[in-house]
C-alpha cells in the first residue's frame, strides 16, 4: 500500500480545524484589518502577530523562535473567542454573513500559529517544541469545545439550518451550513450542561494521550535504532548505505559500530538486502517491539486509555461505538460497510500471501537455507523471485532514479504534460533545514498559482512516513494562495554520494504530489472547502491517481536515467518493471489489510470492552479477521500505529483502499480517454481538484467520471480476481 502520509490542512477557520468556503463576490479580507486587534495582544516582534509580508504569506522560518509559539497561541486563542463572542452576542437576525461568513473569517491568528506549529513539530521537532505540543494540545481542545458548546453562537446555527430552505442558498453555500450544523451537532453541541463537562474531559485528555503517543512513537523509533558491531554483519547492504550506517553510529558515540535506523513501517528497508539472517532477525525483532518493550516509550497504556476515552465519547454522543462517530462523516459512512470491504478481501490477499511465501519457500529451500520463510526473510526472498521471474531486482532500478532527476524529470514532467503547470526553484525563501526546497509553480497562463516546500530527507527528528500538508491554504474569501509542502523519509547519502531511490520511494514521491496538487488547485472561496478538506476516505484518492504517471511510459522514460551516464532505462529493463506491478501484491494487500482491521477492531468496541492485554488483543483481532500469517505482519502493530493513534485517521486508515477503488476505476478513464494529455488533466482539475469539500465528495467523483465507481478495477490491480 501507499507510504503513510502526515496531511495537516490549515483552517481559515480554527473553529473546525479545517477548512471552508464565501459567496464568489465576498471581498477578501484586509491583512491589516484581519491582524489589527491580534497585533494589539501579541508583542509586535513576534512573527505570528502579523501576516507574514513574504510571498503568499510564507512562513517567516527564520524569524520564527520556539518561544514564539506559546505567547502566539494564546493571542490566537483570546483573539477568536472575542471574535465569535460578538458574533453569538449580535443583536441583528442570525444571517449567512453576519455568523457562517463571520466565522469563516475569525481565527486566522490562531490558524497561522497552529498550522506552522503543527507542521514543524512533525518534520523538525525539538523538546522545546514537543513540550508545547503536550501543553497546547488540551487547551486548544478545550479552546474547540469553547466555541463549539457556545450555545448562543448554536443557536445562531441553528436558525440559519432550520430556515435554509428560504434563503436561496446555492448549493455550494447550503452545503456550508449543513456542514456547520453537523459540526456543532457532533462536538456536543445539544447535550446537557453536565454531560458538555463530561464531554470536554474526554476532549482534553484524548489531545494530550495523542501528543504522547506520537512524541513516543519517534523517541522509541530513535531508541529501537539497531546497534551492528561488524562491516561483516552488514552484508549485501550497499556502500553508500554502510557508509550512512557508520556515520549514524559515530553521530550517537558509537565509533567503530554502525546504527541501522528505523522506519516507521513494521518491515524496514534494509531486510530486502541484508544477507546476514542473524542481523535481519534482529533488525525485525526491533521493529515489532517498539513500544511495547517496557521503558519510558512503552505506549501499550496509552493505547487502552486512548480507546476507552474514545469509546466512552462516542457512548455520550449517541454512537454505538468510537468508530461509527468517526465515520459518519465519511464517504464510507458506517462501520458495517468498511467491515464489509475489508472482510471481503481478506480472504483472497492471504490466499495470495501464501502463494508468495510458497514461492520464497522454494527459493530458501534451493539455496538449502534449512529455515522456514518468516518476516525478515520475505523482502529479500520476494527480490530472488522476482529476479528467476522477471530477470531483474531492485538493485537494478536504483541507479536509474536520482532524487532530483526523479523531482524535475518525472513528478514535475508529468505534471506539467498534464495540468500545463511549471516549477522554478527559489532561494531566497528561508528554509528551517538546509536540506529542504523551495519552488514556484506557474500555472499554464504564466500566473504563479502556488508555493511548494519539498522536504525529503530522513531526520531523527522528524517524523516516520511521507504527508503533505498545507501552511497556507487557499481561500478567495481570505485572499490566500496556497503554499503546500511535501515530506518524504529517504535516508540521506553520506557527503558526495547520489539519492538513489527505490521503486517505492519513487512512487511514494508520485504519491505526495498528488495531494500537493489537490491543495494547489483549489479554487474555493470560503476556508473550510480549502484545498485537501475532503473526507479521509476521498482525499487518499487524488494522491493515489498521481502514482499512475510513475510508471507511464512517457514519464518513465523521461525521468528513468542512470545517474552516472545519463543513459535511459534500457527498454527490457522497463518492460519488465512494468510486467511486474502486480508482483507481490499479496503480501502489499495482506499487511495494508491486517492494519486497517486492527485499526476498526480497536474503534469498534464499548468502553466495557477495553482489554487489559493490547498485544493480545492484537493477536485475537488478526485471528478472527484470517489475516494472521506471520510472514506477514501488519504493516503496524498497535504500539507504533500512529494513523491510527496520534495522526487524526482512527477509525480511518482503510481509507487508502475505499480512495484506491475510485483511483483505479479513474486511470481506467484516464486510458480511454488518452492517458497524459491536457484535456483531461483538465478535465480532472475542473470538476474534481479545484472543488476541495465544496460538495459532496461523491457528487464531485460522479461530475468527473459520469458514473459511480465500479469495483473491478482495484480487483483486477492487485490480482484478487479469480480467487
Amino acid at each position: 500500500m501507499k507510504r503513510p502520509h502526515r496531511l495537516i490542512v490549515a483552517a481559515g477557520i480554527a473553529l473546525a480545524y479545517a477548512t471552508t468556503i464565501a459567496p464568489a463576490s465576498a471581498a477578501p479580507a484586509s491583512p491589516a484589518d484581519a491582524t489589527a486587534t491580534a497585533a494589539a495582544a501579541l508583542d509586535a516582534s513576534n512573527p505570528f502577530a502579523t501576516v507574514s509580508a513574504l510571498p503568499f504569506h510564507y512562513p517567516a522560518f527564520d524569524k520564527i523562535r520556539n518561544e514564539h509559539f506559546k505567547p502566539a497561541y494564546e493571542a490566537g486563542m483570546r483573539e477568536q473567542l472575542r471574535e465569535v463572542d460578538a458574533i453569538a452576542a449580535n443583536r441583528a437576525a442570525p444571517t449567512f454573513e453576519n455568523t457562517i461568513v463571520a466565522l469563516e473569517r475569525s481565527g486566522q491568528l490562531l490558524a497561522r500559529v497552529s498550522t506552522t506549529f503543527s507542521n514543524l513539530q512533525s518534520a523538525n521537532t525539538n523538546d522545546a517544541l514537543d513540550a508545547i505540543d503536550r501543553e497546547m494540545s488540551p487547551r486548544l481542545a478545550a479552546h474547540h469545545d469553547a466555541i463549539y458548546m457556545n450555545g448562543k453562537l448554536w443557536q445562531r446555527v441553528k436558525t440559519i439550518y432550520d430556515k435554509r430552505a428560504g434563503l436561496k442558498l446555492d448549493a455550494e453555500l447550503l452545503h456550508l451550513v449543513e456542514r456547520y450544523r453537523r459540526d456543532f451537532v457532533r462536538a456536543g453541541a445539544n447535550l446537557s450542561a453536565a454531560d458538555k463537562a463530561r464531554l470536554k474531559g474526554y476532549n482534553g485528555e484524548i489531545a494530550g494521550l495523542q501528543s504522547q503517543f506520537a512524541q513516543n512513537v519517534l523517541k522509541e523509533a530513535n531508541a529501537s535504532a539497531l546497534v551492528v558491531d561488524s562491516r561483516a554483519e552488514l552484508a549485501g547492504l550497499p556502500e553508500a548505505d554502510i557508509a550512512a550506517a557508520a556515520a549514524e553510529a559515530k553521530k550517537r558515540g558509537l565509533d567503530g559500530k554502525y546504527v541501522i535506523a528505523l522506519a516507521n513501517t513494521t518491515i524496514q528497508p534494509p531486510l530486502a538486502l541484508l544477507t546476514d539472517r542473524a542481523t535481519r532477525t534482529r533488525l525485525m525483532a526491533a521493529s515489532l517491539a517498539r513500544g511495547s518493550r517496557g521503558g519510558a516509550f512503552d505506549s501499550r497504556a496509552l493505547v487502552q486509555r486512548l480507546v476507552k476515552l474514545r469509546a466512552e465519547k462516542a457512548t455520550l454522543l449517541g454512537y454505538a461505538n468510537y468508530a461509527a462517530y468517526s465515520l459518519e462523516e465519511e464517504t464510507a459512512k458506517t462501520p458495517e460497510a468498511v467491515n464489509k470491504l475489508l472482510g471481503e478481501l481478506a480472504a483472497p490477499a492471504v490466499n495470495n500471501a501464501r502463494k508468495e511465501a510458497g514461492e520464497i519457500q522454494k527459493v530458501i529451500d534451493s539455496e538449502k537455507g534449512g529455515f522456514q520463510v518468516a518476516a525478515q526473510d520475505w523482502a529479500l526472498y520476494t527480490d530472488k523471485v522476482r529476479q528467476a521471474k522477471y530477470a531483474f531486482d531492485e538493485s537494478q532500478l536504483k541507479p536509474y532514479f536520482e532524487l532530483n532527476n526523479v523531482v524535475q524529470n518525472g513528478v514535475f514532467f508529468a505534471a506539467n504534460k498534464e495540468f500545463g503547470i511549471s516549477f522554478k526553484e527559489r532561494h531566497d525563501l528561508p528554509v528551517y533545514d538546509p536540506d529542504v526546497r523551495v519552488f514556484d509553480v506557474f500555472d499554464a497562463d504564466g500566473k504563479q498559482l502556488a508555493i511548494f516546500i519539498m522536504d525529503y530527507y530522513a531526520r531523527p527528528n522528524k517524523q516516520g512516513g511521507a504527508w503533505m500538508n498545507e501552511y497556507v491554504t487557499q481561500s478567495t474569501l481570505l485572499g490566500n494562495h496556497p503554499v503546500v509542502a511535501n515530506h518524504l523519509n529517504i535516508p540521506k547519502p553520506a557527503a558526495g554520494q547520489p539519492t538513489l531511490l527505490t521503486y517505492d520511494e519513487v512512487r511514494t514521491a508520485f504519491h505526495e504530489f498528488g495531494h500537493a496538487l489537490h491543495g494547489m488547485f483549489s479554487n474555493v472561496t470560503y476556508p473550510t472547502f480549502g484545498g485537501a478538506n475532503t473526507p479521509r476516505d476521498f482525499v487518499e484518492y487524488p494522491s493515489q491517481v498521481n502514482e499512475m504517471w510513475a510508471t507511464w511510459p512517457e514519464v518513465l522514460a523521461n525521468y528513468a536515467r542512470h545517474y552516472q551516464t545519463g543513459a535511459p532505462m534500457p527498454k527490457e529493463l522497463l518492460a519488465k518493471v512494468q510486467a511486474s506491478r502486480k508482483f507481490n501484491m499479496g503480501f502489499i494487500t495482506t499487511e495494508y489489510l491486517a492494519a486497517s482491521l486492527l485499526d476498526q477492531r480497536w474503534h469498534q468496541i464499548a468502553p466495557s470492552q477495553v482489554p487489559t492485554d493490547v498485544l493480545g488483543f492484537e493477536a485475537r483481532a488478526l485471528h478472527d479477521a484470517g489475516v494472521d500469517f506471520a510472514p506477514v505482519p501488519p504493516r503496524y502493530r498497535t504500539t507504533y500505529f500512529s494513523h491510527s493513534f496520534s495522526l487524526g485517521y482512527s477509525a480511518g486508515y482503510y481509507a487508502y483502499l475505499w480512495s484506491e477503488k475510485l483511483d483505479a476505476d479513474t486511470v481506467e478513464w484516464f486510458k480511454e480517454n488518452g492517458g497524459l494529455l491536457r484535456k483531461n488533466g483538465d478535465h480532472f482539475r475542473q470538476t474534481l481538484l479545484s472543488r476541495g469539500g465544496s460538495a459532496d465528495a461523491m457528487d464531485l467523483f460522479r461530475n468527473f467520471r459520469g458514473r459511480d465507481a465500479r469495483i473491478e478495477p482495484l480487483l483486477e490491480r492487485r490480482g484478487l480476481t479469480g480467487n
